[in-house]
């Protein structure tokens, strides 16, 4: 068992919330619940899926990539806020969130640990949301094809997942991928930002000259600009590639604490 407090102040620290400006997500503690903490479960998101498995699991603590304290979306607690929150409040189990600082991390990030992953040499930051770096680019050690690399992006993160999943609450499989090859054969110049890279880190991705980027999803607005650039696309799915950090979290946490810890995997498929 640990005190609430200090799990709070470890995972502030850990995170480097403090550093991270102009995010949407209200990161850190969203909900308080009981001081004492003898259980926590990690996952993705916030969904009433991921609450229901902390009260089955008699979990006294949430961790999660995407909260739901965003902006003043809270100002009604009423609806879907409400359906969320009451079970929070009754069984007295905190939430956490943590956003932008989860992907940015230069050691415990998605991205950091997606480009470890893959193997990338030479790791730089690039590619600016808002104030926060969050996305990494680097090289493969010799050119490879876009599906071999697709392949081997997508191997790891599944053995990821199944080896650190002890409950899968979710009937959706995740089996979401998107690979658009605009290469001559092979690629060695690779960036990687996690869930969304949206318009800007596409064309981010070409001002550095790479020659793929991988992302959680690719939207059509990015598809020609990719495409008259010569820039390959993989996207495994939104949820699959913000696994990473809140998987290394719950071992950093499993270290440092005498507590139990689960990572509770429920895919989008999206």
């Amino acid at each position: 068992m640990i005190q609430l407090n200090d799990l709070v102040n470890y995972l502030n620290n850990l995170l480097e919330i403090d550093l991270v400006a102009k995010d949407y997500s209200n990161n850190g503690l969203q909900i308080q619940g009981s001081s004492d903490v003898r259980k926590i479960i990690f996952g993705v998101d916030a969904s009433i899926d991921m609450i229901k498995a902390a009260e089955k699991s008699g979990a006294d603590f949430i961790f999660v990539h995407h909260g739901i304290s965003w902006g003043s979306n809270l100002k009604y607690i009423s609806g879907n806020n409400y359906s969320r929150i009451n079970p929070l409040i009754k069984n007295d189990i905190s939430l956490y969130g943590a956003h932008l600082p989860l992907d940015a991390h230069p050691v415990i990030g998605h991205n950091a640990l997606l480009a470890d992953l893959i193997g990338l040499n030479n790791k730089e930051m690039f590619c600016r949301y808002g104030n926060t770096e969050v996305g990494v680019k680097g090289n493969l050690d010799k050119p490879i094809p876009v599906s071999e690399l697709n392949e081997y992006v997508n191997s790891k993160l599944d053995l990821l997942i199944s080896n650190n999943s002890i409950d899968i609450c979710s009937d959706t499989i995740d089996e979401h991928n998107y690979i658009m090859d605009n290469s001559n054969g092979y690629i060695q110049k690779i960036g990687v930002i996690s869930g969304g890279a949206g318009s800007d880190g596409v064309l981010n991705a070409i001002e550095a000259d790479l020659d793929c980027l991988i992302t959680g999803e690719f939207g059509h607005s990015s598809y020609y600009t990719a495409k008259e650039h010569g820039l390959s696309i993989i996207a495994p799915g939104h949820y699959k590639t913000e696994v990473p950090g809140v998987i290394e979290v719950m071992n950093k946490v499993k270290s440092e604490f005498d507590v139990e810890v689960e990572f509770i995997n429920i895919p989008t498929g999206l």
